[in-house]
């Protein structure tokens, strides 16, 4: 069915119908934005309630994590924050692929509208414009009509008239055939006129009008059908990203059987053990008899009177380590205390009563104030934390006596002596940290139930700093006196400190010469970050976006060895290259 023919006389009506299609798209164009804002405020609340929960670094909070429970519930917010960005994804879809399309076919469509009814105003004015002129035509030619017929009855009045000279009447015949002439000719341009105005009275509404109403048709059928495609668009946003939220969902779900109810009720053995054991039975004492009563060493406290006497000017028989009124004991006192309870009877309320002591005042170094189990675990840790910072110093200082053996075979480097105050401020800080690892493992032995021998202590320590490169060990003697921990009798340790030896580094003797024949070989490429302006000895200017070969990785100094060219290499700052070592080159 087409509007040109069944709506030849609704134009004011389509004009109208055009204009609420339009209105309609930007009606359904303001629904989709405020989807795009809901989708993206919902995604920034659902990112911030997931910050929100997550863990505080260096916190209780954090260390709660060992829990399964507390796992699954990161897992849950870590998968909410994947959720909250296909919230994201769904908002960015709806704003780039259909607001825009929108916004762009409106303008078009605006265009295209007002085009074909500016076509329709000028058919509109011009088949007026012909009526008009047939109107003038018509009524002129009525007009010369009656002109005529008057002309007429008034040469007929004349010629009647015996009174009216010759003269008089052939003038009014004159005048009478004049407008009887005009009146014929009034009439056939009117007949002309007619004519052309059906023509164009036919061709306006069975041609030009529905041409321009059918393309006005197009145009809104085009307008519904666009509407419909973007309503399935609309909803292929949302299911684009349903996989990917039901992977959510299913992590959320695995997270939850994830959690092992065994394992964290273990993990709170674990925590809070003591290691002490349960209380024995009390002593019965017997006051019906009239003799020396011996109190019992399980009693809480000796009768008012005896206890009095009896402790009155020397120290008590035994304190127990529980009492609130300890809590201002020495770190030795403590420490006697704990090795006394190792293995005997003591009273569970008194230990908590010796814990909430503690709670307020900071720790002992040797975690004294801790049950042995706790204390155990706080030394292991301490003992681990202190191998890996030896670790790290024996690296850079195994990079930096590399360094030094090049500085010797290749003077114009860089000065030799220039790394001997760092070698030698390392070597004084490995040999600080294998004190205190040495203390620590004493303690340690001590709450095992063994004192520290010298080869525990060596079993004990970190193979990293015992098993040292040939390299390094004959460039800078280890320093073989270190502070060994002493058990005095009543608990406490004593430190004796050994003569440090000065660090001595002596260069390594080569095979051959830096600038040999046979040169360091390429083990990988790198792509310089960063300008780098190398204006000390060993080092090398390089460009930002400059690749360069690498001939020596960084050995934990900072610094990699690169070569430009066969005579042309230096060190430059790792931080400044990203490094792509070959393979066999990080398997070696």
């Amino acid at each position: 069915m087409s509007w040109g023919t069944e709506l030849w006389d609704q134009y004011d009506n389509l004009e109208k119908h055009t204009q609420w299609g339009i209105e309609f798209l930007d009606k359904y164009t303001k629904f989709v934005k405020e989807r795009a804002e809901i989708e993206y405020s919902y995604a920034k609340q659902l990112r911030n309630l997931s910050k929100k929960y997550q863990p505080k670094k260096n916190s209780k909070e954090e260390e709660d994590q060992k829990y399964t429970s507390c796992k699954s519930f990161l897992t849950t917010l870590q998968e909410l924050n994947d959720y909250a960005g296909q919230h994201e994804v769904i908002s960015e879809n709806l704003t780039g692929h259909i607001i825009a399309e929108l916004t762009r076919y409106m303008q078009e469509m605006k265009q295209e509208r007002k085009s074909y009814f500016h076509e329709g105003r000028k058919a509109q004015q011009h088949i007026e414009t012909s009526w008009k002129q047939l109107e003038a035509s018509k009524r002129k030619f009525e007009r010369d009509c009656k002109e005529a017929d008057r002309a007429q009855q008034y040469f007929e009045k004349l010629d009647a008239d015996i009174n009216v000279t010759k003269a008089d009447v052939e003038k009014a015949r004159q005048q009478s055939n004049l407008r009887h002439q005009m009146a014929a000719d009034s009439k056939s341009d009117y007949s002309s006129t007619l004519q052309k105005f059906n023509q164009e009275q036919h061709e306006h509404y069975f041609t030009h009008i529905p041409n321009i109403f059918q393309k006005i048709q197009d145009m809104e059928e085009r307008r519904i059908k666009k509407l419909a495609e973007l309503m399935k668009k609309f909803a292929e946003v949302d299911r684009q990203v349903i996989p990917i939220i039901g992977k959510c969902l299913d992590g959320i779900t695995a997270a939850a059987d994830s959690v092992d109810v065994k394992r964290d009720t273990q993990l709170v053995v674990e925590a809070f053990k003591s290691g002490f054991e349960p209380p024995g039975d009390i002593e019965f004492e017997d006051f019906s008899q009239p003799m020396q009563r011996t109190v019992s060493e399980s009693s809480l406290s000796n009768s008012k009177g005896e206890g009095r006497s009896e402790t009155k000017g020397k120290p008590k028989g035994k304190l127990w380590p529980f009492i609130k009124k300890n809590k201002t004991r020495s770190f030795c006192f403590h420490k006697e205390l704990m090795k006394r309870t190792l293995g005997k009877p003591t009273y569970a309320y008194e230990a908590r009563e010796y814990f909430l002591s503690l709670k307020l005042g900071s720790g002992p170094e040797d975690f004294s104030n801790l049950p042995p189990e706790q204390r155990r675990k706080k030394l292991q840790q301490k003992i681990d934390e202190l191998n890996k910072e030896i670790q790290k110093e024996v690296d850079q200082r195994e990079a930096l006596t590399k360094m030094k053996d090049v500085y010797i075979k290749n003077p114009q480097m860089g000065d030799p002596n220039s790394v001997d105050p760092r070698l030698s401020e390392l070597s004084q800080n490995i040999e600080r940290l294998r004190q205190e690892c040495q203390k620590f493992e004493g303690w340690l032995a001590e709450v095992e139930g063994r004192l520290p021998t010298k080869n525990d202590m060596n079993r004990r320590q970190s193979g990293v700093y015992d098993g040292q490169s040939t390299q390094s060990t004959q460039n800078t003697p280890a320093v073989s006196n270190c502070a060994q921990d002493r058990e005095s009798p009543d608990g406490s340790y004593t430190e004796e400190q050994s003569q440090e030896s000065q660090v001595k580094v002596t260069a390594p003797e080569f095979d051959d010469d830096f600038d040999d024949e046979e040169p360091l070989p390429i083990i990988g490429t790198c792509t310089a970050l960063y300008t780098f302006e190398g204006h000390n000895e060993g080092t090398i200017s390089v460009t930002e976006g400059e690749v360069l070969n690498v001939i020596e990785e960084d050995k934990g100094d900072g610094w990699t060895r690169v070569r430009r060219s066969e005579d042309e290499e230096g060190y430059v700052p790792t931080s400044y290259l990203d490094v792509c070592l070959e393979t066999n080159a990080k398997e070696s």
